[in-house]
């Protein structure tokens, strides 16, 4: 746990105040290192029974990489309309833009026991359900991935591959990846890790919509 404390002390010196943001868990490193990079916290808030998602990005810097600081509790209905918003400010800031900056989630990885960086530059969110003509991943809030095609199954995250091995589709096709919306942001984050983590063997996998995330 001494590294995960040193992690939060990182969030909080950066912050300048006494607040923290629990970090996701996972046990792999998507990526080590970033450099020349600026932080975006948003935080878990609470208001009565409402949750809230509080950003601070105050410290952020068009031209650097930006490390997304999310609190792993928010649930994905919370964290994506921010997470756009940020997207589309820093898209459109033609002034300050970097081509080579990247945005990447922050998360722990408990294996190597360092804080982690897990890219999403090029994804597009979505918020509303896929188009019915295009099949589609769908991960649910209770750890299991619904695929809908012609046909419609349901198989726990971790046969994700072996269901893959075993689909039969049309070349031309699509698949997007798609979440529920009250899944928690640490539960998205690891099923990214997972989509990120397959080994593509099959040809027709280079038509899969990997830069359109829809969440309803």
């Amino acid at each position: 746990m001494k590294y995960l404390s040193l992690i939060l002390v990182f969030l909080l010196l950066s912050c300048g105040n006494k607040e923290d943001v629990l970090l996701p868990k996972a046990n792999v490193s998507v990526v080590k290192v970033v450099k020349d990079h600026s932080p975006i916290y948003i935080f878990f808030r609470t208001k009565g029974k409402d949750t809230l998602a509080e950003v601070n990005r105050k410290n952020s810097i068009i031209s650097t990489n930006w490390l997304f600081n999310i609190d792993k509790r928010l649930p994905l209905k919370l964290v994506i309309p921010e997470v756009m918003k940020l997207q589309e400010k820093k898209r459109a800031d033609s002034a300050h833009k970097n081509e080579e900056a990247q945005n990447y989630y922050t998360y722990a990885d408990t294996i190597g026991k360092n804080m982690a960086f897990l890219p999403f530059t090029d994804v597009y969110y979505k918020i509303g359900e896929a188009s019915k003509n295009i099949s589609q991943l769908y991960f649910k809030k209770n750890g299991m991935i619904q695929y809908k095609g012609k046909k419609t199954y349901d198989f726990p995250k971790e046969n994700l591959m072996p269901f893959l091995d075993s689909l039969i589709i049309n070349p031309k096709a699509q698949i997007t990846f798609s979440y529920d919306k009250n899944m928690t942001y640490e539960e998205y984050v690891r099923c990214k890790i997972l989509i990120n983590k397959l080994d593509i063997k099959q040809p027709w996998l280079v038509f899969i919509n990997y830069n359109e995330d829809i969440i309803y």
